[in-house]
């Protein structure tokens, strides 16, 4: 493992900033959250498909997972991290997470031909299990039962499902390819809707074999990324401010007080992205409890940081910042607590409990 980004690694990243950085600034992120009255409707595409397609088709994000046989690119998930460092560090409407990394994961064993279709972009999925949902409880907010090759049920909590064209329930081991009614439901994170999935006596069309816990798993390893942009983002951030804003006539940043709380900001920062490379290259159990131990609050730290010394202007609406502290808060339960993963890790590494 290295913690070293590689130069196709780097392209990758110029490549996402900089689309990014022209169609998904902050403020266009807070337009789509809180239109003007009349623009539109309110929950009418808070996903920003116009980015996804250009994301999807013309950089090639969507098939970074899925094999050069399937019409992806067969890159590793190191790439994928880079892309999800990108989309954390702009809390950018995209079904990166949930159709590329979550639905992706789930599919790849299957060689199902869907593959090739979320490959190019022209379909995205959604694998239609709890955000909440970890490798430890994969079956969390899910009530789905099967009858007579038909599912019915519900599962709550679902990211990505209301800009999804393909559901993929997994159930007693095996995927299912589904139709089902969503209703999108309040989350605290306005950029990623969640919603309920809904079946009724649903024909499903059993894909192939699904290890649940595994892609919960792959996937908790690569949330870490996301939540170290966010985190990276928030640093930066506030360490501009904290330059140019004046109290008794000097920045503020020039003050001790503040510059131990950034300094130990920063270690944690970097703290941060070893986790999130180790989970990205290696994948294991023990890698990923780390950096979802260690990433979830980090990234609720610095975006609290971040509130509070921008001061005034952090605590309105109108500041990115409150983005970022609901992406990070809303990802602290995502895919596992970090208690969840501490449990875990002790388990794992053999650490005794209380007697």
């Amino acid at each position: 493992m290295t913690l070293l980004y590689s130069e196709v690694e780097e392209e990758l990243r110029a490549a996402v900033r900089g689309l990014l950085a022209d169609r998904c600034p902050p403020a266009a992120v807070l337009r789509r959250i809180e239109p003007e009255p009349g623009s539109r409707e309110l929950l009418d595409a808070v996903y920003d498909l116009d980015l996804w397609k250009t994301l999807a088709g013309e950089i090639g994000v969507a098939g970074l997972l899925i094999p050069e046989e399937h019409g992806g690119a067969g890159a590793s998930a190191s790439e994928a991290a880079v892309v999800l460092e990108e989309l954390g560090r702009a809390v950018a409407p995209a079904p990166f997470l949930t159709s590329s990394v979550m639905a992706t994961l789930a599919l790849l064993p299957t060689g199902d031909a869907l593959l090739g279709e979320l490959a190019e972009g022209r379909r995205t999925a959604a694998l239609a299990v709890s955000f909440a949902a970890s490798p430890y409880r994969p079956e969390f907010g899910s009530s789905v039962r099967l009858d007579g090759g038909r599912l019915s049920g519900s599962v709550t909590g679902v990211a990505g499902a209301d800009v999804a064209d393909v559901l993929l329930v997994p159930l007693d081991g095996d995927l299912y390819e589904v139709e089902g009614g969503v209703a999108v439901v309040p989350s605290l994170d306005l950029t990623r809707p969640v919603a309920t999935v809904a079946f009724q006596a649903a024909e499903a069309r059993r894909v192939g074999a699904c290890d649940l816990a595994g892609v919960l798993r792959s996937s908790a390893g690569l949330l870490a990324s996301e939540q170290l942009g966010v985190a990276e983002w928030c640093l930066e951030t506030t360490l501009a401010y904290v330059k140019e804003r004046h109290q008794f006539a000097r920045p503020i940043g020039s003050f001790q007080a503040l510059k131990h709380r950034l300094a130990d900001l920063w270690l944690d920062v970097v703290r941060a992205r070893a986790a999130a490379r180790a989970a990205a290259s290696e994948g294991s159990a023990v890698s990923v409890a780390v950096a979802q131990a260690w990433n979830a609050g980090v990234a609720v730290h610095a975006a609290e940081e971040a509130l509070q010394l921008h001061g005034g202007i952090g605590m309105t609406w109108e500041h990115p910042v409150h983005l970022y502290l609901k992406r990070a808060k809303a990802t602290e339960i995502a895919l596992g607590t970090p208690g969840d993963h501490r449990g875990a890790l002790a388990s794992l590494v053999d650490v005794p409990g209380p007697e």
